[in-house]
């Protein structure tokens, strides 16, 4: 929360089409009962144009109210709300209310998130389906970044000393490893969109 500043006033831009790689849009409605008006939290991934900086930016009833560095807590009415991003794109973007309970911030229909979940209310099976391969996209692309990597570290003396030497069974060409890697980052954005994050698989994924 010390990261949070003050916003400026200005509104809230709309969403274009051509900002739907670089942009990401979440609203949370109001809700009168507690006193809670609309937010919108607005992160443009490509950093700030001045000093490359990703910040998330919240809107109170369309208006720029704060903005902090990465990642942001904005207090609210009713809790918090979380907003963090990850190399592929956004990780969390929740609102945590004060007895607890969380709930994820609802995509703008015109943000590749807003679209990623639209095509999961259509077209469940191709849904499950893409969820499944960006799943195996990542396990595939890790295990074999661990395999290739052992082999290096097993040539330093005392590692051979204490566990003999290893070769690598895996001999990719690089065509081949530069696929699986953009397989991988693929698959993590994939998952970004709906907001699903694993420190292991996406980590190395992004």
């Amino acid at each position: 929360m010390k990261r949070v500043q003050d916003g400026d006033g200005r509104p809230l831009q709309r969403l274009r089409w051509w900002q739907v790689a670089d942009r990401s849009l979440f609203h949370l409605r109001p809700r009168p009962e507690v006193g809670q008006p609309g937010y919108a939290v607005d992160v443009r991934h490509w950093g700030d144009k001045v000093d490359g900086e990703v910040r998330a930016s919240l809107y109170r009833d369309g208006r720029h109210h704060a903005v902090a560095k990465m990642p942001a807590v904005f207090p609210i009415e009713d809790g918090v709300i979380e907003v963090a991003v990850s190399g592929a794109g956004m990780k969390r973007c929740h609102q945590v209310a004060a007895d607890g309970t969380e709930r994820q911030l609802i995509p703008d229909p015109r943000s590749g998130a807003g679209r990623r979940a639209r095509l999961e209310r259509d077209h469940p099976t191709v849904s499950r389906s893409l969820a499944v391969l960006s799943v195996l996209a990542l396990v595939i692309g890790l295990g074999l970044n661990l395999v290739q990597i052992l082999e290096p570290l097993a040539q330093i003396p005392p590692v051979v000393e204490r566990f003999g030497t290893f070769e690598s069974p895996v001999q990719l060409p690089v065509w081949l490893n530069v696929s699986l890697g953009l397989l991988a980052a693929l698959g993590a954005t994939e998952r970004s969109l709906r907001l699903r994050y694993h420190w292991l698989l996406d980590g190395a994924g992004a």
